[in-house]
């Protein structure tokens, strides 16, 4: 008995002596920061800002020591002290270099979504296609003239451009849903890279507030909401390369600031038949934000392109020497493009713990491209020079309400949204022409008109430790297209609904430790055209995923990730935009390993690399004939780079994709490849001078590349080979840079 009353008064004195401790975070100018993350060294127990910059951490007693960290920001430690529990503590965070050690293993936050912001801010995007190699495990690849979106590869899919990856700017979807190129087609030209101010990223079907298209994951790509400083550039290169680059703040207020950036781009390649591409890039954005109150941010964007393309030249012609790597087959091929984007977003804090978030965005669209993939197979006078064309608009809204919920009984949050989007595609085109003006035969004409309506939401429950995150989404869609050849009317439309619940884990052991499983349902919507060809079959084919996942940081310089995922695909019907036919593809699964490494060696030096496995297979063929074509088993990424050492900053990366099956049989390869290339930027007052070196080594490789039965002007009988777009060769460009 003596015993149990000692073990009462034990614990209850222990009670007695802990209190909660209340603090509130700002900068150095008292503008309040939200998400900053808070750690207790003592308990392990974490918390974070709310809207307000304010935290509390319970069952604290004085001598505890906590940790405040926040990316771009200097960490503080502190010790209670007695008197700080009679009021609240404010705390002032330095600005400071964005560095591993700011980077905390929390539920609430991504951790590798942080890293590819350290990624972006020690190793800034040069170009265009540079923007999707930041998200780790993700390969690209251009193949027409650097106007067309480019083709996408991660987690053993070869996505096309778009297929089974969710991208967006700002929350603004660039997916295109029955594109006349292709479903998902994704053109990211209109972002200039230097506005890019971090990248949101998850792979996987996970994800409530991310739907159509997020089956291999999703990427969102941030604007900068100001500038630090004015500046331009100017970039002159080998193959006749120029780019100018300008952004200037035009208002800078308390709560208020706005800034425009253009980019001019033009560049001839390393072709025989020159490229004439040249793309224009205008943005302009305002943002009005009074922190712990209302923010909004009004973007307008515009982006027009044009250029000439060689094409995909057959391996046999460059074998026999009548073209050499860079010659052409039909140099007619290239087109033209433009879009135009208004979006706002607008947050608005209703409390300490709940927000009301609203997004519009209206965009218009056009596109013209012609293409000769098979050259004389089809038509052997004429050639087969194709013509994809349409004219969109694109209209969409979403609203999310968030509550952090704290005067709930269970430690938990949760957001719901709900939105809607609206695609209307007209005059959606694919004919047979002759050297782009004279059309031969219309193979699809037609108006899509597809309206999307969803509704989410978000939970977590926070026990310790450990964060569970179910999720519920359900879409609805509806299909209609207008077919134009035909000489009555013909209209023909069809619907669907779609659930897909996720349920995550995730298990954070202390400040150097988190394990998390993720399991998850999505999908990726086929082609209106599709949809109404099979009379609303497999409208909506679903993806069945795991992912088992740890991220380590023994020391607070180093962070190490590995996963271990599966993910399962039905059936579905595709739309082949460059022949005009329906095309089925049976059941496919996919197993997959990521590792990845992020080392900052010094302030001024940071070692980067991912290495990712994926094990790709039809389920319903036979063994040796279920290969997945063109779907990549093994990738790695990574590099140096150097940061304000003595005035210079740089770095040199590298990027590595192993040979893979070109089709069901593996009968034919297509080669992978290991190329590096080098920054290098010396800095003076006001003023960096840069050198960019693509292809360090000269490597001879092949950028994009596929199995094609194509017949060439003097030959009987069609081949089926290697068709490939040659990647750059050893190409170098000089950079000036102006601040002010």
């Amino acid at each position: 008995m003596k015993r149990i009353l000692l073990i009462f008064l034990f614990y209850g004195t222990c009670f007695a002596q802990t209190k909660n401790f209340e603090g509130k975070i700002t900068d150095e100018d008292g503008i309040v920061l939200e998400d900053v993350a808070v750690y207790s060294n003592n308990s392990g127990f974490h918390t974070h800002t709310n809207a307000s910059g304010e935290f509390i951490l319970k069952n604290v007693s004085a001598g505890d020591i906590f940790k405040i960290t926040f990316l771009g920001y200097e960490s503080i430690e502190h010790r209670i002290l007695p008197e700080d529990f009679n009021e609240t503590v404010v705390f002032r965070l330095k600005e400071s270099t964005v560095n591993l050690e700011q980077v905390v293993l929390s539920a609430k936050k991504n951790p590798l979504s942080e890293i590819a912001r350290i990624d972006l801010k020690t190793n800034p995007v040069k170009s265009s296609q540079e923007i999707l190699r930041k998200v780790p495990g993700l390969i690209i690849g251009q193949h027409a003239g650097g106007g067309k979106a480019e083709q996408i590869f991660l987690r053993g899919f070869d996505i096309d451009h778009g297929t089974d990856i969710s991208l967006s700017v700002d929350g603004m979807p660039v997916n295109m849903v029955s594109h006349a190129h292709g479903q998902g087609y994704s053109d990211l030209h209109f972002l200039i890279p230097e506005t890019i101010k971090n990248i949101e990223f998850g792979k996987g079907p996970y994800y409530g507030e991310y739907g159509n298209f997020t089956t291999a994951g999703f990427v969102d790509f941030k604007t900068l909401d100001k500038l630090e400083r004015n500046q331009v550039s100017l970039e002159l290169g080998q193959f006749n390369s120029k780019r100018m680059v300008g952004m200037l703040n035009v208002l800078e207020k308390e709560f208020s600031n706005a800034y425009i950036a253009t980019s001019l781009n033009m560049f001839d390649g390393p072709f025989e038949s020159p490229q004439n591409f040249n793309r224009f890039n205008m943005m302009g954005k305002y943002t009005f934000d009074m922190p712990g109150k209302e923010q909004l941010n009004l973007s307008i964007s515009h982006f027009q392109s044009k250029w000439d393309a060689s094409g995909q030249i057959p391996q046999r012609a460059v074998d026999n020497g009548s073209i050499s790597r860079f010659g052409a087959i039909d140099d007619t091929e290239g087109g033209n493009t433009s879009r135009t984007n208004l979006l706002v977003n607008h947050t608005r804090v209703l409390s300490d713990s709940k927000k009301l978030k609203t997004r519009a965005f209206y965009s218009k669209y056009d596109f013209e491209l012609f293409s000769n993939f098979t050259f004389f197979l089809e038509d052997p006078v004429n050639g087969d020079q194709i013509k994809q064309k349409e004219d969109r608009n694109i209209l969409g809204g979403e609203t999310v309400f968030e509550n952090n919920a704290p005067d709930l009984p269970i430690d938990m949050n949760y957001s719901a949204g709900i939105g809607f989007r609206y695609d209307d595609s007209n005059l959606n085109e694919l004919s047979r022409t002759k050297n782009r003006d004279e059309i031969l035969e219309r193979l699809a004409y037609g108006n899509i008109d597809e309206t999307n309506l969803y509704g989410f939401l978000n939970t977590s429950f926070n026990f310790g430790k450990l964060a569970i995150n179910p999720a519920l989404r359900l879409d609805y869609f509806k299909f209609d297209y207008e077919n134009l050849i035909t000489e009555t009317y013909d209209n023909k439309s069809e619907d669907e609904l779609f659930l897909s619940p996720k349920l995550n884990f995730i298990y954070t052991a202390s400040e150097k430790l988190q394990g998390y499983l993720k399991t998850g349902i999505g999908f990726h919507s086929n082609d209106s055209r599709v949809v109404v060809a099979r009379s609303g079959e497999d409208i909506l084919p679903a993806a069945y995923g795991a992912d088992l996942g740890v991220i380590f940081k023994p020391e607070s310089n180093l962070i190490l990730n590995a996963a271990a995922w599966v993910l399962f695909l039905q059936q579905e019907f595709v739309y082949v935009g460059d022949a005009a036919i329906v095309e089925p593809s049976g059941r496919t699964r996919r197993l997959g390993l990521d590792l990845g490494a992020r080392f900052q060696a010094t302030d001024w030096l940071y070692f980067y690399s991912d290495v990712n496995y994926t094990y790709a297979r039809g389920t319903e063929e036979p063994d040796g004939e279920n290969y997945i074509p063109l779907a990549p088993e093994f990738t790695s990424s990574g590099g140096i780079a150097l940061e304000n050492l003595n005035r210079f900053s740089g770095g040199i990366s590298y990027r590595y994709l192993n040979d893979r099956p070109a089709n069901e049989d593996f009968s034919l390869t297509a080669d992978g490849y290991l190329v590096t290339d080098l920054n290098l930027n010396y800095n003076l007052k006001n003023v960096t001078f840069g050198v960019i070196i693509e292809n360090l080594f000269d490597t001879e490789w092949n950028e994009t590349q596929f199995a094609t039965e194509s017949r060439l002007l003097n030959e009987v009988a069609p081949v089926e080979e290697i068709h490939f777009t040659p990647g750059t060769p050893f190409f170098v460009r000089g950079k000036v840079t102006v601040y002010f």
